[in-house]
């Protein structure tokens, strides 16, 4: 099982037949949602469905994907009872919607450690991702989750059609496709929080999942700009992901050499290559294109 994280495809929890398809989607992650995409009727039967996948999947495969689960936001009640029955089945870890702040987190980590040591599952095994910008008041917060001492963050997102709602937003694109500026915002203060806190950055969902060009253009400019993954909400938009996300083999031979050219000269803050001089930043780019490449 890999560590990376290019692609993380929800799937929802009360689907027998997505969740069929779950070991050969390619993804190197799998949300198994327990939130919007089940009804307030299905909660319950989908909450059962997920611990019985989680217990039932092998895990042991070369390409088996990490298993993470999507709970409800804790005000809605149901948080604690989505922990109780999925944490004995030991998924990779949590996604926590709509938190305001790190302290939503820590309440998290808290009900985690406790369930962990009641079902005897390796203490601080299961890793939070928060989608850290869904309410009005977490985008506030972003630059808190680096100093909070959260060592189950794996990642951080954002998401913007549960900001939008928060804010009473009629939609969050311009008439050009692009993300209004409040969003735009969001987007960047989480890609700096994330980096911030240690953590990757993982870019929110392209709705669209029938444009895959336009989904492959923008997880590219996505991983430029500093992002490790996106989520997705539909098998189609797995590979293009992986691929906007996997740097290529030019950008992996150029990465190595900027690599070996500092490592022929230790201790040294510049280096020269092909008419060029690089300093450290170009050194930690490198390293980091190799780092996405699984080098």
């Amino acid at each position: 099982m890999s560590g990376q994280m290019r692609s993380l495809l929800f799937i929802p929890g009360d689907s027998d037949k997505k969740l069929a398809k779950v070991a050969g989607c390619g993804a190197d992650a799998v949300i198994l949602d327990l939130e919007d995409s089940v009804t307030p009727a299905n909660k319950s039967a989908a909450r059962d469905k997920v611990a019985d996948f989680l217990f039932g999947f092998d895990r042991g495969a070369e390409i088996a994907p990490q298993l993470w689960v999507r709970i409800n936001p804790f005000d809605s009640g149901l948080a604690e009872s989505d922990l109780a029955a999925v944490v004995p089945a030991r998924p990779a870890g949590i996604m926590l919607p709509k938190p305001d702040g790190p302290d939503d987190c820590a309440k998290l980590s808290s009900l985690l450690d406790h369930m962990e040591l009641a079902h005897g599952v390796k203490p601080g095994s299961i890793g939070i991702i928060p989608v850290a910008s869904e309410t009005a008041i977490a985008p506030f917060r972003l630059g808190d989750y680096a100093a909070a001492g959260l060592t189950r963050l794996r990642a951080m997102t954002w998401g913007a059609e549960d900001l939008a709602a928060a804010l009473g937003a009629t939609g969050n694109r311009g008439e050009d496709g692009e993300w209004l500026f409040t969003y735009r915002l969001v987007r960047s203060l989480t890609l700096m929080a994330a980096h911030a806190a240690g953590v990757p950055a993982i870019e929110t969902l392209h709705a669209d999942f029938k444009d895959e060009s336009g989904l492959l253009a923008t997880s590219r400019q996505a991983r430029a700009e500093g992002f490790s993954g996106r989520l997705a909400i539909h098998p189609a938009q797995v590979g293009p992901i992986n691929e906007g996300f996997t740097p290529s083999a030019g950008e992996v031979e150029d990465a190595r050499r900027v690599v070996a050219a500092f490592a022929a000269e230790p201790g040294a803050g510049v280096v020269g290559l092909d008419g060029k001089m690089l300093d450290i930043p170009h050194l930690k780019a490198a390293q980091r294109t190799l780092g996405l490449a699984g080098e």
